[in-house]
């Protein structure tokens, strides 16, 4: 199994709790802060059997594939932690270029990949995409555990040697660009990367620096885009995130969108309307 935290982490008061397999991190996370745990847990695995991604989407990770979940318990509010999210697609990005500096990334025909000399991007609001291939899904949980603490599972999912074959859209792992990292080494360098964002993050008051970087690697930006977000479809151009990280259309009249949560679809699967 070999997961080890960093020197890094471990200063910043870090803590790592390994498994070869579990059923989900995200739910060991949770168990553990119910049962008293203070958060800045990492819950590791080379193997979860029912793993969840958005809106109780099965998740799967094989043998070799990585899923991690980082548990915090925060007194603050719980929009605040949401951006989480985005710390958690930078700090998975960074890790991603430190493990595989070889590797180049072809651009998906569908447009989906936009991004100048970003190899891995971040898709709105959750997935890191490899030449528009999805290689890692973000799900953030939250459940309160008093009545002014709330537990914060960041879960993260990454296609290290396989990839899904019977999903709606492309997928792609590590192993399939030519990386030879495994799980391990890939969590020492998420882990170290974590930390340092989560330095810039600063309990949110960094929120607009991290909101710059995360657009650095925006996945479609300036580009068509549909978003499937409560019972209907809004199409336009990919504007920006605004200041709450919400998702900022453009429509062809000019007006602006914004959509809190939904699922996004770029490029020639927008335009073709098969949402």
């Amino acid at each position: 199994m070999g997961f080890q935290l960093p020197p890094t982490a471990i200063a910043d008061g870090y803590r790592l709790d390994a498994h070869e397999t579990v059923g989900s991190t995200n739910a060991l996370a949770i168990e553990h802060a119910r049962a008293g745990d203070p958060g800045k847990l990492w819950v590791v695995a080379s193997r979860q059997e029912s793993g969840r991604g958005r809106r109780g989407r099965a998740w799967a990770t094989p043998e070799g594939n990585l899923a991690a979940t980082l548990m915090m318990v925060s007194v603050r509010d719980l929009q605040r932690a949401a951006t989480l999210g985005f710390v958690a697609g930078l700090a998975l990005s960074d890790a991603l270029d430190a493990v595989a500096p070889g590797v180049s990334v072809a651009v998906a025909p569908d447009g989906a990949s936009g991004v100048r000399g970003a190899r891995f991007e971040l898709k709105w609001p959750n997935d890191v995409l490899a030449g528009g291939a999805k290689m890692a899904g973000i799900l953030l949980e939250s459940a309160m555990i008093s009545d002014d603490k709330a537990a914060i599972a960041v879960g993260i999912g990454v296609n290290v040697v396989a990839f899904p074959q019977d999903v709606p859209y492309p997928a792609t792992s590590l192993r399939a660009l030519g990386a030879r990292c495994d799980a391990a080494t890939l969590f020492l360098a998420l882990a170290d990367a974590w930390s340092e964002t989560m330095r810039q993050w600063d309990e949110g008051r960094g929120l607009a620096q991290i909101r710059k970087r995360w657009l650095s690697r925006a996945a479609g930006l300036g580009g068509e885009v549909a978003v499937r977000a409560d019972g209907r479809i809004v199409r336009g151009v990919f504007e920006t995130i605004d200041e709450e990280c919400r998702f900022v259309i453009r429509e062809d009249g000019g007006g602006r969108i914004v959509i809190t949560a939904g699922d996004v679809h770029f490029g020639a699967v927008a335009s073709a309307g098969a949402v």
